[in-house]
């Protein structure tokens, strides 16, 4: 039997242990079939800093989360026991050693069975949770939400930023080049050569303007053909979303999809063959009102609902 959260009937929300969505602590059960891992880490930002603080402010944000999810009519916290493994300190003053513990950290986490989720911190992150992927799955299909390509290849000539792990994960031969997309990708690029280099790269891309142009079940369609049946890793940028929904990240673009297209996508991964995700740039300094937290919140709890008790 799992262990779920903490009954709101009993202890009200606001009081209790800070966990996602005031689930048991990983120490509390012992193991778990899906962990949630925070990495508060954002010494790759090139622009507002402030994600460091995002996994607690999206554990937080969580407290309304309630069991059962009628959008996918599904208990996420029942169909595998889900827990809180923390936080992982890493370096803060250096992106190579925060890099290598978050590689490690993951793989120890990770083990040969648990689904991680990470809450982030920013999206420098990425490559090394992809590179555990790749060592469990082989080339992996990446689904990759955000307002940005993130494949540039150096800033200030340096080669591991948040806007590089995709770039640094293809040609690291993590990614499976048949099988990845960018979802909501918008705002000025530095030259069209940046979408040329990112199909070369690998990925497709599904651009922030199809959402007005095209019914919601159209996009889900070409994301599901694209990904096929092959593992899957979703890694999500909040700066996906609109600045209307979320406000505390740090680089945010105008003309983003609405949480509630955000949410309608994340359910039509339902039965696909998802591996393993993040959430990253919360940036909680430049939120008001829990918007960009709840909202972040909303998409852990809905990556839960179709994430399998235990990875493929």
């Amino acid at each position: 039997m799992t262990v779920g959260p903490v009954d709101a009937t009993q202890i009200p929300r606001y009081a209790g242990d800070t966990t996602f969505a005031r689930l048991p602590r990983l120490s509390d059960v012992g193991d778990a079939d899906t962990v949630i891992w925070g990495v508060p880490f954002d010494g790759g930002v090139s622009y507002r800093p402030g994600a460091r603080f995002g996994p607690n402010h999206i554990r937080q944000s969580s407290r309304l989360l309630r069991p059962y999810n009628p959008a996918n009519d599904t208990e996420p916290f029942n169909r595998a026991q889900v827990a809180d493994a923390g936080d992982l300190g890493a370096n803060p003053f250096s992106l190579d050693e925060a890099i290598a513990a978050v590689e490690n950290g993951a793989r120890e986490l990770s083990g040969t069975s648990r689904t991680l989720l990470t809450i982030g911190g920013d999206h420098t992150i990425a490559l090394p949770l992809l590179r555990v992927q790749n060592e469990r799955h082989g080339p992996i299909a990446v689904l990759h939400f955000d307002a940005h390509l993130d494949t540039w290849d150096t800033y200030f000539g340096a080669p591991y930023t948040h806007g590089t792990p995709f770039r640094r994960a293809s040609e690291e031969g993590l990614i499976d080049f048949d099988h990845a997309m960018h979802v909501g990708i918008r705002g000025p690029l530095y030259s069209k050569l940046d979408l040329d280099e990112s199909e070369r790269l690998g990925f497709s891309a599904v651009h922030a303007r199809d959402f007005v142009r095209s019914p919601i079940d159209d996009i889900i369609n070409r994301m599901r053909d694209r990904l096929g049946d092959r593992p899957v890793y979703v890694s999500l940028d909040i700066d996906v979303l609109d600045p209307a929904h979320a406000p505390g990240t740090g680089t945010p673009e105008a003309g983003g999809l609405s949480s509630a297209q955000l949410l309608e996508v994340l359910r039509g991964l339902e039965g696909l063959n998802v591996v393993g995700a993040d959430i990253v740039e919360v940036s909680p300094a430049y939120d008001h009102a829990e918007i960009t937290g709840i909202a972040a919140a909303h998409v852990a709890y809905e990556l839960l609902s179709v994430l399998p008790g235990k990875p493929a």
